[in-house]
């Protein structure tokens, strides 16, 4: 069917953007193809994310996340709290109940332009992930790359928070070029539904600076699922405590994995760029419309 004239919100949540399309009333349903043409920069919205918001019989909005290469995942962080924030206004609410592909999430508009989302229990079998093989310790694989200029990066803690994550220990993110083995790493045998890649440098107990590589979607200025793998991860590698800091390029996620039942919970900022209406014409084309 013709898709045409359909609202958008461009959202972001520390730089990681998203078109954000309401299909609660029509009930459409993107294509891979139509989801990329969206979140093209040069001829769409411009975007990580294509997130369409859907009706749901067990939350108060389902919430469906495709990546810039039009795959569809089952959790980002970063939306959860723009979603949050904008049905949070629609219902003159600060508890929000968001379905995606991977349960209910719970999240809390806090004021000050910051959302609470409790992002559930994170995974760490090898089958969760998951691994196209057993590893018995999923504090370090036996994952190894060498780079272009003889280092090697070995031994991810991995870890699945709605996305399979794989985290690097190093010293200084800023010392390695991601965008060179970036997608090499997403695309290891290894995962076999492909991987989010993370560089994280622990500064101190309390604080961990993180770069990441997200699966469909490259280089983005933060990823918050990644952000939750990382701290749980530093926690259970006794990097951390179980409350950190998380400063990504685009800024900085609290996360504090709840000892009481494992939630994670993770706190950040969600900002409005702009609105407008967009049609997707024959032969992959999107035409966007900016509101005055």
């Amino acid at each position: 069917m013709a898709l045409s004239h359909i609202s958008f919100k461009k959202m972001n949540g520390l730089g990681n953007d998203f078109a954000v399309l309401d299909a609660r009333g029509d009930g459409f349903r993107l294509t891979a193809d139509e989801a990329s043409a969206i979140a093209n920069r040069e001829t769409g919205v411009g975007c990580d994310q294509v997130i369409v918001l859907e009706r749901s019989a067990r939350a108060d909005v389902f919430m469906r996340i495709l990546n810039a290469d039009g795959s569809e995942v089952g959790a980002c962080g970063n939306a959860s709290r723009c979603v949050g924030a904008l049905v949070g206004a629609e219902l003159e609410s600060e508890h929000v109940t968001i379905e995606t592909a991977v349960g209910v999430l719970d999240a809390r508009v806090e004021g000050d332009g910051l959302v609470t989302v409790d992002m559930g229990t994170p995974h760490f079998g090898w089958r969760d992930i998951p691994l196209a093989k057993e590893e018995r310790d999923t504090r370090a694989i036996s994952l190894a790359i060498t780079l272009p200029d003889g280092r090697v990066l070995e031994g991810p803690s991995v870890a699945n928070v709605g996305n399979p994550h794989a985290i690097f220990w190093v010293s200084d993110v800023n010392a390695y070029d991601l965008s060179l083995f970036g997608r090499a790493l997403e695309y290891d045998p290894i995962f076999p539904e492909r991987a989010n890649i993370s560089l994280a440098e622990v500064l101190d107990d309390r604080t961990v600076k993180l770069r990441v590589w997200e699966r469909g979607a490259g280089i983005t200025q933060a990823c918050g699922t990644a952000a939750c793998a990382t701290a749980v991860s530093a926690a259970r590698t006794g990097r951390t405590g179980r409350t950190v800091e998380i400063r990504l390029p685009g800024g900085v996620i609290g996360i504090e994995w709840r000892a009481a039942d494992d939630h994670i919970l993770m706190t950040g900022p969600v900002a409005h760029e702009f609105e407008g209406t967009l049609t997707l014409l024959s032969g992959g084309a999107v035409k966007v419309a900016r509101a005055s």
